[in-house]
């Protein structure tokens, strides 16, 4: 009867371990995606700043909770179609119209890594990282504001299922955790403001006109052009010669300058930013060059870093690496 008792309790305590196993993973198919898939999705929030509850409810909502054909046989969890640039593997669906071309990944975390990526470097998204990482209302509103797909109620869509799995759970790091979190690439992007009166190390290079401003990115004095200034007066008011200015933006002699452009004052860097580790072009035939003034980088740099043999023409989707 002892013997009895004994494997009657082992018993049930086997079966309690069972029932909390499946209350944590959850047998919906919600629930086992959330479980299968949330380390990736915080992996990824620390490598971008792409809120993890966002990422996990796109990825339910956009691969049928990991069951659709595109996620089962392509990996594809985002439903990102393939654009100009993509050089990978492709599945043709029905979407919007017939037959459509969308990527394929070797793994789901290759997905959610493009997922990320395709976020924070276009230029149409960035503003969603000046949100708060935790308002995911705010980051639902945005996509459909941005244009991630043309279902009316997405965004509301986005919203019941964070809520529903309580997702924003996710959204949590700690201080050291979040010393790892990229700043908004808006933020990396800005220039600083420095007053050529200021004490600062930058300015102590020139002798400017206390009236004028001169700013830094990426490390790089700057300038912005005035109403007729050329490359030439610029350098002249700078103690620069006019080869100097010329090569630190890339330009040829007789080059023209409108007033609001960037001229640097010194040679820009190779690479960009932490944080800013490519840019995916926003529309056909932007401007290799104008890339490369934006982000305060040397286009020989830039060339070599993508293997390209001279100024490339670009199209919408095509990437950059910028470090």
């Amino acid at each position: 009867m002892r013997k009895v008792i004994i494997i009657l309790v082992c018993a049930l305590a086997a079966a309690a371990l069972c029932a909390d196993a499946q209350k944590s993973t959850g047998n919906s198919p919600q629930e086992k995606y959330i479980y299968t898939y949330s380390d990736i999705a915080v992996a990824e929030m620390q490598r971008t700043g792409v809120p993890a509850s966002i990422t996990l409810a796109q990825g339910i909502i956009e691969s049928g909770s990991g069951l659709s054909t595109l996620a089962v046989d392509g990996n594809n969890h985002f439903g990102i179609k393939c654009h100009n640039n993509w050089k990978g593997g492709t599945m043709k669906m029905d979407d919007d119209a017939k037959d459509e071309c969308f990527r394929t990944y070797d793994s789901p975390e290759q997905s959610f890594r493009d997922h990320s990526d395709f976020l924070r470097y276009r230029d149409r998204y960035k503003f969603l990282f000046d949100l708060d990482r935790r308002d995911y209302k705010g980051w639902a509103f945005g996509l459909k504001q941005a244009g991630y797909a043309t279902d009316p109620s997405y965004a509301n869509k986005l919203i019941r299922c964070i809520e529903q799995y309580d997702l924003s759970r996710f959204d949590f790091l700690t201080n050291e955790e979040l010393e790892n979190v990229p700043e908004s690439p808006n933020k990396l992007e800005e220039p600083v403001a420095v007053r050529s009166s200021a004490p600062s190390p930058v300015a102590e290079q020139f002798r400017f006109s206390l009236s004028r401003v001169m700013y830094s990115l990426n490390n790089v004095a700057f300038v912005y052009a005035q109403q007729g200034e050329t490359y030439k007066s610029i350098a002249k008011d700078h103690h620069l010669f006019l080869g100097e200015i010329l090569r630190f933006n890339d330009v040829k002699r007789g080059a023209e300058l409108e007033p609001g452009q960037i001229v640097y004052l010194e040679a820009k860097k190779r690479k960009a930013p932490v944080g800013l580790e490519m840019y995916i072009v926003s529309q056909d035939g932007e401007s290799f060059h104008n890339i490369c003034q934006r982000f305060a980088v040397r286009e020989s740099a830039i060339r070599m870093l993508n293997r390209l043999d001279s100024e490339p023409m670009l199209y919408e989707g095509d990437i950059l690496k910028l470090r």
